[in-house]
């Protein structure tokens, strides 16, 4: 059995607006679930303004927009490995977007990503701020959509925003949400009140499920400022433990049946719905 058949987890991080801490999140849970033993690639699909690289203080020599160039033909050789041996598979500010691609450059990519063979459990999508196409493409083709949010009115109107066009055009009816920078439990229960009184008026299909509640916390400002994931800097922190515990429940969930074909096939399904 190759290890291209083992089921593949694949969780995209999106907001409805930039400066909510969206690929923060996806950093840390990408280094909490690498710190649980699993072999995790992060991919930040941010075409226009990537930063996964910026947040970790990597420098890629080469990004994506090397693969669909065709200057380089190995995933392997655009990756760079981050934190806790995470792979970051770093985007390209300067493919305006996805879907703008033409057939052989979709090919080609699609191609790079399905020889890539080595085991991997999770694949986290860091998608781009706002709602795109490319963004709710991205969250159509996988399995789970963690929606980042936070205590300001702009925030909740955004993420509702983004809830509705999934929702509606995509037919994606579970959110999961993380509540980031807030003042402890309390203020991430009145963010999903908020958020909560929105979708059951006008959305009653859709189902929220607080999964995250990451406090505001000195020790994430200075982990930025280092330009190191919270959850390897400072672990016992209030943030670190939070990120922990939201990589454990990512962890936990099941891995949608028929979601094998690895990492491939989930590129195949985003490029397609793009």
């Amino acid at each position: 059995m190759s290890h291209n058949t083992k089921p593949l987890k694949v969780v995209a991080v999106a907001s409805g607006k930039g400066g909510v801490g969206k690929t923060n999140v996806s950093v840390n849970l990408s280094v909490g679930l690498a710190r649980l033993g699993r072999e995790v690639m992060l991919f930040d699909a941010d075409l226009g303004l990537a930063n996964v690289d910026v947040l970790l203080g990597l420098r890629p020599q080469r990004t994506l927009h090397d693969l669909v160039t065709g200057d380089v033909e190995d995933l392997e050789d655009v990756i760079i490995e981050g934190p806790e041996g995470i792979r970051v598979v770093p985007s390209a500010s300067g493919i305006a977007t996805m879907a703008n691609l033409s057939r052989p450059e979709h090919h080609g990519l699609i191609q790079a990503f399905s020889m890539y063979t080595r085991p991997l459990d999770v694949l986290v999508v860091d998608t781009a701020a706002g709602l795109q196409e490319s963004v709710t493409s991205f969250c159509q083709a996988v399995q789970e959509t963690l929606v980042v949010v936070t205590d300001e009115p702009a925030s909740m109107t955004d993420a509702y925003a983004l809830i509705k066009v999934l929702h509606r055009d995509h037919g994606v009816s579970r959110f999961r949400v993380v509540a980031n920078m807030v003042q402890g439990r309390a203020g991430a229960e009145r963010v999903m009140q908020k958020l909560q009184a929105v979708c059951s008026t006008y959305l009653p299909e859709v189902i929220l499920d607080l999964v995250g509640v990451i406090p505001l916390d000195d020790a994430l400002r200075q982990a930025v400022q280092k330009r190191a994931p919270v959850v390897q800097q400072s672990p016992g922190s209030p943030a670190g433990r939070a990120f922990l515990e939201l990589a454990r429940k990512v962890d936990g969930w099941p891995v949608a049946r028929g979601a094998s074909g690895g990492v491939g096939f989930f590129v195949e399904r985003m490029l397609q719905s793009a």
